[in-house]
């Protein structure tokens, strides 16, 4: 007697319940960064011109070492923009997955049956805290976006969470 295995490996994937990607938000473009470091370059260059012409020529390198501090600032801004985190839910898995400014990624994966949602809310500024809640563990999630958009996005994964809790529906088509 012969034993024979069937390994199908056309199955379908699962469809996508919800997928976001959540980044850090800058309002400064680069072209923007240019401007605001011409400003201050020439705004600093101007005032020491001014402080040799008095006689205060060691006030020069304070300028130019205020110039450098905030081109420092900036550029650690830019580097903290590269994080982000991306959130997928299916009807069988909720995939939350952080990547530091640096590169390094760690990742979540949950059951969307037995994960919740749990807000920190404040009556003046709105949805300050998203978590997801699962089985003793409690990950915020979307601490990028603002209060408001942070409520849209819990609207969102809410509805995902509770679709993937029904679980899988088909269409009958008569």
């Amino acid at each position: 007697m012969t034993a024979s295995i069937r390994i199908d490996n056309n199955q379908k994937p699962e469809p996508t319940l919800f997928s976001a990607i959540v980044t850090p938000h800058r309002s400064l473009s680069s072209t923007g960064f240019l401007l605001v470091m011409g400003l201050i370059g020439g705004v600093s260059f101007v005032g020491g011109i001014f402080f040799v012409l008095l006689g205060a020529w060691p006030v020069v390198g304070f300028l130019g070492l205020d110039v450098l501090l905030v081109y420092w600032a900036f550029r650690a801004n830019y580097r903290a923009a590269a994080a982000f985190e991306e959130v997928t839910v299916t009807p069988s898995e909720l995939r939350l997955r952080r990547v530091n400014q640096r590169g390094k990624v760690v990742e979540w994966t949950l059951n969307p049956v037995w994960t919740r949602l749990d807000r920190e809310t404040h009556e003046e500024f709105g949805l300050l805290r998203l978590f997801l809640v699962s089985r003793g563990r409690r990950l915020l999630v979307a601490s990028f976006l603002s209060p408001e958009e942070r409520a849209n996005f819990a609207a969102a994964l809410s509805k995902a969470l509770g679709e993937a809790r029904r679980g899988p529906t088909q269409a009958v088509v008569s």
